[in-house]
């Protein structure tokens, strides 16, 4: 019997997929320069301008200046430098660096755009942006504030906006999933730096960035629209999620780095990271005199801060930078971890700003002039609290539980270690006792161990009891705290890599075995899939997948187990249902279950048509199948192949491009990717399951199929279709010519049969008629509803050109009165991501449909 191993073929991506990547820059610079003539007319026209008028040193200079360089006072007098801003630089490093993004920015986006349009798009943005730029400096001067005031008064020159306008300009030409991805990833950002930074020139950037997303889409003859869903997949989301905390946590931190920093949130960088190095010669001035008492224990509490002070004090943003890495990941203890850290910081940071309104003097040091209204205080703090909402709203998104006592180890490791390190700092100190000040006690070192760990909090009134004063103890006094945090973080991001733990996973494999024992239908192995719940029979050989909920046990295909106990398990299935109260509701199963099922006085439905191909004698010839040998032949021609390849051991360049296919595809529909009996990327990460790629001579994937195992008495018999997709800008019939090289590959490998699968909500016609004509109405009409989105009714009509044979697929259910819950139940199976707002969309659509 032929084996599931498909580690062969992968190789194939390995010597000439290193070859390809490493010859690339150089293939691609080769032939692209002739097709870029207006990115590297830019830069000659860039660097000659600024040699020949002595401004690569130190930017224009003089009258030119009134002419080049761009500021609130440029209109009306030098409305030129709206345009001309951008071919300039104010130095040396400038011109290096800006060279550096036009080519990054421009040979793609000329390439793509092409050359008219490119230029159209980075003069309009650049333009465009400068007028808003302008525009909003003398609105904002209507607001008093240090922001205001410093737009007014800066003045930039450089090419970053025009890159910039030009490559939001560019996503209007993309994909769906691209164009998001760039926008949501360049403009946020550029919104960061604009919030926290607050410089003309940041503000400037992003005016042309938005200018060149909104009319981007003109350039290409279409209006612009809004973006409608933002988040199309679980996945997309929890990224989405993670990138926003990792920015919320970057934004105080830039803005601390940063001196020059006015932006409206820049006040975070007070209220979150602020540290003030006082020297030792400043604190024995201020400590000499008995008036400064106060001001003393203010510079005792900086100085204990030391070199390493800053880390501590924005230890909170390095745990939300660590937990939006698990975030991504959909990970549930990155998810508390960070609604607790951000809940709590959100608290803090409104009881500083209190004491701050309240004339506290610890407050004093903020020096936040007119930001200490509470207006200007009560926006910032509005930041950390969206962030804290954002969290409790994207809950069910972050799922993912590390194995069985992780957190357990973690914990005992991470107090081990702040064990070690406070007898290393007690023991250290006591060595070497006069190198603090006052001279070290055991009961000071003591006393002290808690600030050594824990964050500075700049309002805090504690005064620490002892200083170090030599280099020994200052590396002590520091290292501990740097040391324990470092560790922690990196036991945090450990424990993300750590394999998925599934609620009832000792279930699944014991389900796993007796499948691979027994066999099943064609659709068994989605009853591996997560999510499921099993009930195994008394006698321990059979088992049915369900999911319990709105008291329906939704079964998952038929029950899998030797056959002639199929009726046995039927019946304790449907026993245990109605000794726990649920409703039992068999979904998918062939006519054999269906009967046996109606003996025990269930009705049925049929629900889906699966496709069969019996293998051993398939031959694609014939006028029938005249499609599907044109795309073979077609395949043939560009140079594509089909190539096996496992997901759990595929290259990561091959995986990236899998889920750039996935979202894309899934970015382009109204509503969310669907589940239950249709699988999606998690569900091909099995080792069973064998993925078929249709692959260029470049290695570019241009579509993707998974194929689940048919088992039968301990052998894989045949395979089962699951997920399909194809690249929207690729080969077109990529699906034909998969489909149709799996048929012969998987013939030639001596296996029986093939299933394309059923799909759901689709019958072919003359399928026979429902015992329940309002329910079979109902799913008819919602069949409809999906077609324009799903297609699974042209998907059964694309099935028809492999001439398969039919097999009707139903659900069976006892108890008509349970119906409404029935239906409600099958509807989150497949649609468990929905939203309230598609739900009502639907519901919309039907109650239309039924008019």
């Amino acid at each position: 019997m032929a084996t599931t191993s498909s580690a062969g073929p992968a190789a194939g991506f390995g010597r000439a997929g290193v070859s390809r990547t490493l010859l690339w820059p150089a293939e691609w610079f080769r032939g692209g320069v002739r097709r870029v003539p207006v990115t590297l007319a830019f830069l000659a026209f860039y660097w000659i301008a600024g040699a020949a008028t002595g401004s690569l040193r130190s930017g224009p200079k003089g009258a030119l200046a009134h002419w080049v360089v761009l500021s609130a006072d440029s209109l009306p007098g030098h409305w030129p430098a709206l345009l001309l801003s951008g071919f300039w630089a104010s130095g040396l490093p400038g011109y290096f660096a800006a060279t550096v993004l036009i080519l990054g920015a421009g040979l793609p986006s000329e390439r793509l755009m092409g050359s008219v349009r490119f230029a159209l798009a980075a003069v309009i943005t650049q333009v465009l942006g400068a007028l808003l730029a302008i525009g909003f400096t003398h609105t904002a001067n209507a607001i008093p504030g240090e922001w205001s005031r410093a737009l007014e008064s800066e003045s930039f020159v450089g090419p970053v906006a025009l890159a910039c306008g030009a490559l939001t300009a560019l996503s209007a030409r993309l994909s769906t999933l691209w164009r998001r991805r760039l926008r949501v990833g360049l403009l946020t950002l550029l919104a960061l730096l604009a919030l926290y930074g607050g410089s003309f020139h940041s503000v400037t950037v992003l005016a042309a960035a938005t200018v060149g997303a909104v009319g981007g889409p003109l350039l290409f003859g279409r209006l612009p629209r809004w973006p409608g869903r933002l988040v199309s997949t679980r996945r997309e989301a929890r990224v989405l999620v993670g990138l926003v905390v990792f920015a919320s946590a970057v934004g105080p931190v830039i803005s601390a780095l940063s001196s020059q920093a006015v932006g409206p949130l820049a006040v975070l960088r007070y209220l979150f990271t602020y540290v003030e190095i006082t020297d030792p010669q400043t604190l024995a001035q201020l400590c000499g005199d008995p008036g400064q008492a106060v001001d003393c224990n203010s510079a005792k509490l900086q100085l204990r801060a030391g070199p390493a002070g800053f880390f501590l004090a924005i230890l909170p943003q390095i745990l939300l930078a660590v937990f939006s890495d698990g975030l991504r990941r959909g990970r549930r203890f990155a998810w508390v971890g960070a609604l607790i850290l951000q809940g709590v910081m959100t608290v803090l940071a409104g009881l500083r700003v209190i004491r701050v309104l309240g004339g506290d003097t610890a407050g004093n040091r903020y020096d936040l002039g007119t930001a200490q209204n509470a207006l200007a205080l009560a926006l910032p703090m509005l930041v950390p609290l969206a962030v804290l909402v954002l969290l409790a709203a994207t809950r069910r998104h972050f799922t993912v539980s590390a194995p069985s006592g992780t957190y357990r180890r973690f914990a005992l490791r991470v107090a081990g270690a702040a064990v070690v390190l406070s007898i290393v700092y007690v023991a250290g100190g006591l060595l070497d006792r006069d190198g603090f000040t006052p001279r070290a006690s055991a009961s000071l070192l003591i006393a002290d161990l808690p600030e050594r760990f824990l964050p500075v909090l700049e309002l805090t009134s504690a005064v620490p009891g002892v200083l170090p004063v030599t280099l020994f103890t200052d590396l002590l006094y520091e290292g501990v705290g740097v040391l324990f945090w470092v560790f922690v973080c990196v036991m945090l991001l450990g424990s993300w890599l750590k394999p998925a733990h599934a609620p009832g996973a000792g279930d699944e494999g014991r389900a796993r075995e007796l499948l691979m024992k027994h066999g099943g239908s064609t659709m068994s192995w989605m009853t591996l899939w997560p999510g499921n719940t099993y009930w195994f029979a008394p006698s321990g050989d059979s088992y049915v997948a369900f999911r319990p909920g709105m008291g329906v046990a939704l079964t998952v295909g038929e029950p899998v187990g030797p056959p002639e106990d199929l009726r046995e398990t039927v019946e304790g299935f449907a026993a245990y249902c109605t000794a726990n109260g649920l409703a039992a509701c068999l979904y998918s199963v062939t006519a054999e279950t269906e009967k046996i099922t109606a003996g025990l006085g269930f009705s049925r439905l049929q629900v889906a048509e699966e496709t069969v191909l019996p293998l051993g004698k398939l031959e694609f010839k014939g006028k029938k199948f005249q499609d599907v040998r044109t795309a073979m032949n077609h395949a043939r021609k560009a140079g594509i192949e089909a190539r096996w390849i496992n997901y759990s051991t595929a290259p990561l360049a091959v995986i990236d491009q899998l889920h750039a296919i996935s979202e894309e595809w899934v970015a382009d529909k109204k509503m969310p990717e669907m589940g239950f009996t249709l699988g999606g990327l998690d569900e091909m990460d099995d080792p069973e399951v064998r993925c078929l790629l249709a692959v260029d001579r470049d290695g570019t994937v241009h579509g993707v199929t998974s194929w689940l195992p048919i088992y039968r008495d301990g052998d894989v018999v045949g395979w089962t279709l699951d997920f399909m997709r194809r690249r929207s800008s690729g080969f077109r019939p990529a699906m034909d010519f998969l489909i149709a090289s799996a048929a012969v590959l998987l013939q030639d490998e001596g296996y029986e049969t093939l299933s394309l699968s059923g799909a759901p909500l689709a019958r072919s016609r003359g399928a026979g008629e429902s015992e329940a004509p309002i329910l079979d109405h109902v799913l008819d009409l919602l069949g409809a509803t999906l077609e324009p989105v799903y297609g699974f009714r042209s998907l059964l009509a694309f099935k028809a050109k492999f001439q398969p044979q039919y097999v009707p697929l139903y659900m069976t259910y006892l108890d008509p009165a349970s119906l409404p819950a029935i239906g409600n139940a099958v509807a989150r199976a497949y649609l468990p991501e929905v939203s309230l707002s598609q739900s009502f969309t639907l519901m919309r659509r039907i109650v239309d449909g039924v008019r």
